[in-house]
């Protein structure tokens, strides 16, 4: 069994030497007659291979003579790195919108208000009192205007909008934001809300939560093309901290055909939201420049928790034009106008941790780190995706018991303390790691337990030593 095990990953290190001695006999030809790609050269230890032949392809668009003889060999070697996703579908594992409410309710609601209208949606909005849950009875409902509150909500007497039980209440917007949250202590729960945009440019958010919309507690809903579908940013000079996104299912069913920032949980400079159990999936940005993120954190926050999620970057097409990063903190940067404090000299993001997330089918990197500082990225597993980027000083990242499948890369003098990582064999480590089918046939080698990790991703209790990865 062992030497199989040895024999089936020199394979797998065969093939994936093969691609990167292609991409670098394609880079060597390219340095010798097109300077553009020097700069890829002298960086090529700091990417990935997928990333290097990514660049590469990008590089020579527009020039006929390089492509005809350079593009077959990098798209050979593209393929073999990066695998399709099964085309069945892939399950959930218990994340995302669950079918039954979920059973802790939501405690301070004291009145029900009952809606059966759009009309009566949007006045209940406006009009409810702490301790108010606006009900709404099952239908479809379509809507055309920016959704707005009317009060705050108080600790221990929030103000909630919810359908009595998940899949039956469906929302339909056509607006650039459908909710605008910018009170604190608001609940939405057990929603299905589609954007039906006829431009892409035109949904934007499904909730955008601003300035003193703090506390907001956006639980069991299942949200589907959008840019970004939860977009939270600050306000004069308020910021909507302490937000919980919980077991919600952020999709889209087609590329994003905008230039704008496509991420469906672009969190920027609110601090110490928790984000958990949530199912992200299908995030492609068609125009601009092809980068997609499914969750970020940054512009100057801290504290953020991001656990349990598990992220499919594309359940199909992995190698489909454009970019597609699973969990960042520091994203790709903040304009130094929206940032927190300080323009974000100092931080984009600061004492984050990513912790039990399962990450796949990213064509890119699953776990990323950019000009952030103390994050923790703990018991992840990382399915055919480029690895872990931690990237542009001062950024600081501990790396501890995950399962990985990919490079693990600092650029531009950026620091990674890695610690009882292993690798991912997706052959022979579980039943079948890209169809997301993850009982252990070869349990790798147990790691010490983490004190700020005592729950896998399914919520169990770890032992003192167990996996590493999501599962114990």
């Amino acid at each position: 069994m062992t030497t199989l095990i040895a024999r089936n990953m020199f394979s797998a290190t065969r093939i994936a030497l093969v691609g990167t001695l292609l991409a670098i006999a394609a880079g060597g030809i390219l340095f010798a007659v097109w300077s553009p790609a020097r700069e890829a050269l002298v960086s090529a230890q700091e990417r990935s291979p997928r990333q290097w032949i990514r660049y590469l392809l990008h590089r020579l668009e527009g020039h006929p003579r390089l492509e005809a003889p350079l593009v077959p060999p990098l798209r050979a070697a593209q393929r073999h790195l990066e695998r399709e996703p099964p085309s069945t579908p892939l399950p959930s594992l218990g994340k995302g919108q669950q079918p039954q409410s979920l059973q802790a309710p939501v405690d301070g609601l004291s009145h029900t208000l009952p809606v059966d209208s759009p009309q009566g949606i949007r006045e209940a909005l406006l009009k409810a009192k702490p301790g108010t849950q606006i009900v709404v009875a099952p239908g479809l409902y379509p809507f055309q205007g920016t959704l707005r509150l009317g009060h705050d909500g108080e600790p221990g007497a929030p103000i909630a909008l919810r359908a009595a039980q998940a899949g039956t209440v469906w929302f339909t917007f056509e607006q650039v934001e459908g909710v605008l949250v910018d009170r604190p202590h608001w609940v939405f729960e057990n929603l299905d809300i589609q954007g039906v945009c006829p431009r892409h440019d035109d949904c934007e958010h499904a909730f955008h939560v601003v300035g003193r919309g703090a506390h907001v507690l956006i639980r069991n809903n299942r949200l589907s093309d959008f840019n970004a579908h939860i977009k939270v940013n600050g306000r004069d000079g308020q910021w909507p901290d302490h937000g919980q996104l919980l077991h919600n299912t952020l999709s889209n069913s087609a590329p994003r055909d905008t230039a704008n920032p496509v991420t469906p949980l672009d969190l920027v400079g609110a601090s110490f939201w928790r984000v958990e159990d949530n199912w992200v999936t299908h995030f492609v940005k068609a125009q601009g420049n092809g980068v997609a993120y499914g969750l970020f954190m940054k512009g100057g926050g801290e504290g953020g928790k991001i656990e349990r999620n598990l992220v499919v970057c594309t359940p199909h097409g992995i190698s489909q034009p454009g970019v597609r990063v699973g969990i960042s903190f520091g994203g790709g940067g903040t304009d130094p106008a929206a940032c927190r404090t300080d323009g974000c000299l100092a931080h984009e993001h600061r004492q984050g941790l990513a912790a039990n997330n399962i990450v796949a089918h990213c064509n890119d990197v699953g776990l990323d780190v950019n000009h952030s500082l103390g994050i923790v990225l703990a018991h992840n597993t990382l399915i055919n995706t480029a690895g872990v980027s931690v990237r542009r000083p001062p950024s600081q990242a501990q790396l501890l018991n995950n399962l990985l499948e990919g490079h693990q890369g600092t650029r531009r003098g950026a620091e990674l303390v890695s610690m009882d990582n292993l690798p991912l064999s997706p052959e022979h480590t579980v039943v079948q790691a890209d169809a997301l089918m993850l009982d252990w046939v070869q349990r790798p080698n147990d790691v010490p337990r983490l004190g700020a990790v005592p729950l896998d991703f399914w919520r169990r209790p770890r032992d003192l030593v167990n996996a590493p990865g999501a599962l114990r």
